[in-house]
Parts: C-alpha cells; sequence; structure tokens
C-alpha cells in the first residue's frame, strides 16, 4: 500500500534520525578516520544545502563516481534528502560504458571522489555533465565538502515524494549492456525489514564491496540501528582478516567467491575472528562444499541472502540451516520471506509443482518500478504483478527454494541443458579444486560447448584430464567440458561475482587464434 506523502518519511530522514538520538557515538571508520554520528548529519545536510545552491533539486539525477568513503554515504543522503534519484557507477566498468550510462540517466550532477578525477575526466570527455563536484579540491570541478562548509547543518524535511524514483542501479554489465533499475522512496524504505541482520548497539558492519552494491543497503541498516561501519576501499583477504580482529567485527557481507579466498587465505587460521556474529553472503551461486569448509572456519554464523536489485529480498538459508551434515540443505537458497510470493513456472507460464525446475517468479511490494526508459524490456519481465527473475530453480516439499542457473547462463547442447552452477558444484567437489566457473562458448558451427575455468588448490597437479574423466563418470557427456582452463585466480565483476562474460571472450579469443 502506498504510503501519504504527507506523513511519509524517507529512509534518509529515519537514518538522520537515528543518528541524533547519540551524536558523539562513533559511526563511520575509515582507514584511521572515526567519524562521530553528529558529523555524518552535520554533513549531510550542510551538503544538502550546498546542492540545492547549484540549483539541483526533486527529480534530477545525481551519479556518484565514488569509492568507500563516508563522504560517499553522505553525498548519497544528501541528494536522496532533496529529492534527488541517485545513480551509483560501478568504478571498474570501463570510461565508455559509465559515459553512457552518465548520460542514459540524464545525470544533472556528477560526484567525483578525488581519487577518481582521472577517471571523472574521461567520462565528462565522452558527455557533458552541468555540474561536476568533488569530495575534495580538484581541478576537475567544485569543491563540494569547501560548498557545503559554508553552509548551515541545521535539519530540514525530505524534498521526495513517495513514489519519486530514490534510486537506480545498474547491473554489473555482466550478461550484456548494463540496466537500469528504479525503485521509488517508498520501496527503498521497506526494503531495511527484508534484510537479514541482527539489529543491536554493538553492531559493527564491516565493509569491504563496493558501496554500489549490496554493502550500501547494509551500511543503511546498520546506522539505523546504532551501529558502527568500518569501511575498507576493496576486498583484500588480508586486510579483512586484519579488520575483522582490530575492529572486533560482528557482521560481514560477502559474495561466495571473495568468502572462498578469505577462508583460504594462510592468515585466516591465525586470525581472531570470534567476534563474528553474522556472516552474509549471496550475490550469486555457491558451492554447498565449499559454505561447508566456511562454517567449518568460521562456525554457525553463516546466512545465505537471495534476492535481486529488481525484486528485493526473496529468500533466506538461517544459520541453523548450515547444517554440514546436509550438504542438500546448503544447495538452497532457504525459504521464501513471509511476505514474498513465489511461483516456479515453465515457458508457457504455467506453475509447476514442487521438485520441478522452472523460471522463479516474485511477487511482493518491493519490486521495481521498471528498467529505466526501457519499457518494453520492463514489460517482458514485469507480468501481471510478477517479476520473472530470470532464474531457473525450484521448491522441494519442505518450501526451501533452489537455484539452477541463469537463463541466460544455461548452457544448451546436443541432448539437453547443462546447468552450469551443478557441474561447478561436482567440480568443486574434487579435493584439488578450490573454485570453478562454467560457461558456455559457441564453436565455428555456432554450436554451444561447455567450457570450465578452475582454480587448483596451491601445488595440485590435478589435469583437465582428470577432471574431465570425473565429470563424464558422474554426470555424463553432456555435463563433459569440451575444454577446461587453469586460472590462478578467477576475474570478478565490481560488485564481486565471477566474470563469465569475460572469460567467455577471453575463451573465444584464444579458439580464434588457435
Amino acid at each position: 500500500m502506498s504510503a501519504d506523502a504527507g506523513d511519509f518519511r524517507t529512509y534518509v530522514e529515519e537514518n538522520l534520525d537515528a543518528l541524533g538520538t547519540d551524536p558523539g557515538r562513533e559511526t563511520l571508520v575509515h582507514e584511521g578516520r572515526r567519524m562521530t554520528a553528529g558529523e555524518l548529519r552535520e554533513l549531510v545536510y550542510r551538503m544538502a544545502r550546498a546542492l540545492q545552491a547549484q540549483g539541483i533539486g526533486r527529480g534530477e539525477t545525481v551519479t556518484l563516481l565514488c569509492g568507500n568513503l563516508p563522504e560517499t554515504i553522505a553525498a548519497r543522503y544528501a541528494a536522496n534528502l532533496i529529492g534527488c534519484r541517485v545513480n551509483h557507477l560501478y568504478n571498474k566498468l570501463s570510461a565508455e560504458v559509465q559515459a553512457a550510462i552518465v548520460q542514459d540517466v540524464e545525470t544533472r550532477a556528477l560526484i567525483v571522489d578525488p581519487r577518481l578525477a582521472e577517471r571523472a575526466a574521461e567520462v565528462t570527455d565522452r558527455t557533458s555533465v552541468k555540474d561536476v563536484l568533488v569530495l575534495g579540491p580538484s581541478e576537475i570541478g567544485s569543491d563540494l565538502l569547501a560548498l557545503a562548509a559554508e553552509e548551515s547543518a541545521e535539519p530540514f524535511a525530505s524534498q521526495a515524494d513517495p513514489q519519486d524514483i530514490c534510486t537506480i542501479r545498474h547491473t554489473g554489465g555482466t550478461t550484456g549492456h548494463p540496466k537500469g533499475i528504479c525503485t521509488s522512496f517508498e520501496q527503498t524504505r521497506g526494503l531495511r525489514g527484508r534484510l537479514p541482520e541482527t539489529r543491536d548497539d554493538m553492531h559493527r558492519q564491516l565493509v569491504c564491496t563496493t558501496l554500489a552494491h549490496a554493502a550500501g543497503l547494509l551500511v543503511d541498516d546498520t546506522l539505523n540501528s546504532g551501529g558502527v561501519v568500518v569501511l575498507l576501499e576493496d576486498f583484500d583477504p588480508a586486510a579483512v582478516l586484519a579488520t575483522i580482529e582490530r575492529e572486533r567485527i560482528t557482521h560481514l557481507f560477502l559474495l561466495p567467491p571473495l568468502l572462498y579466498q578469505l577462508m583460504d587465505h594462510p592468515h585466516a587460521a591465525r586470525t581472531d575472528t570470534s567476534s563474528l556474529s553474522s556472516v552474509v553472503y549471496g550475490g550469486c551461486q555457491s558451492s554447498p562444499a565449499r559454505i561447508a569448509d566456511a562454517v567449518r572456519r568460521f562456525g554457525k554464523v553463516l546466512l545465505q541472502f537471495y534476492g535481486q536489485n529488481e525484486a528485493g529480498g526473496i529468500s533466506v538459508l538461517t544459520t541453523e540451516d548450515h547444517d554440514v551434515e546436509r550438504p542438500e540443505r546448503l544447495r538452497s537458497a532457504g525459504k521464501v520471506l513471509d511476505d514474498v510470493e513465489v511461483a516456479i513456472r515453465d515457458e508457457s507460464g504455467r506453475d509447476l509443482p514442487a521438485g520441478e525446475h522452472g523460471e522463479i517468479c516474485v511477487r511482493s511490494d518491493q519490486i521495481m518500478t521498471g528498467y529505466w526508459k526501457q519499457p518494453e524490456l520492463t514489460a517482458e519481465v514485469l507480468r501481471d504483478g510478477w517479476l520473472h527473475t530470470g532464474d531457473i530453480g525450484y521448491l522441494d516439499d519442505e518450501g526451501y527454494l533452489t537455484i539452477v542457473d541463469r537463463l541466460k547462463d544455461m548452457i544448451v547442447v546436443v541432448g539437453g541443458h547443462v546447468y552450469t552452477t551443478e557441474l561447478e558444484d561436482l567440480l568443486n567437489s574434487h579435493p584439488q579444486v578450490l573454485q570453478s566457473a562454467v560457461f558456455g562458448v559457441r564453436d565455428d558451427d555456432r554450436m554451444e560447448r561447455v567450457h570450465a575455468a578452475v582454480v587448483r588448490v596451491p601445488g595440485s597437479a590435478v589435469d583437465e584430464r582428470q577432471l574431465r574423466e570425473m565429470v563424464r563418470g558422474e554426470r555424463g557427456a553432456m555435463y563433459e567440458p569440451a575444454r577446461i582452463t587453469f586460472v590462478e585466480a578467477l576475474p570478478l565483476t565490481d560488485a564481486g561475482k565471477p566474470d563469465k562474460k569475460r572469460l567467455r571472450q577471453e575463451a573465444e579469443r584464444a579458439h580464434a587464434l588457435s
């Protein structure tokens, strides 16, 4: 049900209220800097007034080209407070793609991390932006922090209405050109109740993935609950382990490939991680064998959250469900959230019974309003109030949801379909394999062939022939990869997902040269 605009309070207002209850408490930590709740709150109000002074206001787009700075959070809050929609670029996209996004979302103001000034110049060379504002002194634009310092820190009410667009979140571009996913202020406020976090005043959240992804939502929840956010610029397993021990981190979010790197790091065994009470993972498929390893390493603190930017939260596999003696349970994404409906449907739209594979369709009040300026694509995935997720999966008799593959990742071969995650699970079960990524590559006859990139255990001698024989013996010839390449590490997107688009391109180039 839509909120009455007269009584509605945005997530920013609620968080600013929470920050105001104890302004002297520590709230943000970044590279030795420690910012209090009161300092963050005042910076948001000052920055919002500075944006207004530039003529920026409700219904316009502010794009962030920023790393994991405290000022990045303040800038997002300030822009949303005055009713702007916010688009946060992934920093590791090319300048060409970033410029296309900046232009596509009709950016009025580009807010830039001074460390990314050179990239900002590349972007603005490709597309014009009326205002370039920098979080510090720079030659490429006005110093937003200096402008904000001249403004009042007095509180004021949000300029946004509930149905205004709050965020435009872009997909990572792993399956094509990034799509802008629009979420309203009303929906953004409702997301807080979906996050699988323990809320208490001892909550210390470590952010080591980009604020443009799920970490940004976790920051909002932590600040609202009175917790502390510790910011790292990027994921480095040694730095993450050291920070957990030094800052007594209680809450951590990682995509599965990063979780594997963390537990495989040589410092993991001698680092005190006893402060951890919640390690949330999600964002891409996980390996049951590797998740069991993580439970053994970190204890019963793991929790899987399955969701999409288009759909919000969908399901949760609780800490209690992380039973290493039940690998089939670790394969699932848990039970559907109470206020979410899930249906498994075939290509004709028919609902399928428990156990049968089909597309996961979702209905809830957190479904996106649509893709930015793409009405046909919006109509394709949003039908009769149901979001067609593009994920293939099934529900079992106990109500647990299992994701089998992405529709676009599923490999069509002679004789049927190869579900990439099933093959990855099998490869990862080999004692000499740490990680794998499976993807399809078209040959000269335009037929898809199964390829796999594999990260071996250090010192391992397992070879392509042995792994292919294992797959053929366990799953049959249809699943046997035509090619297995061994890599030191899987390439990851800015969000931390295996970059299968890049792997596919590299395999195609290698085939063309052979």
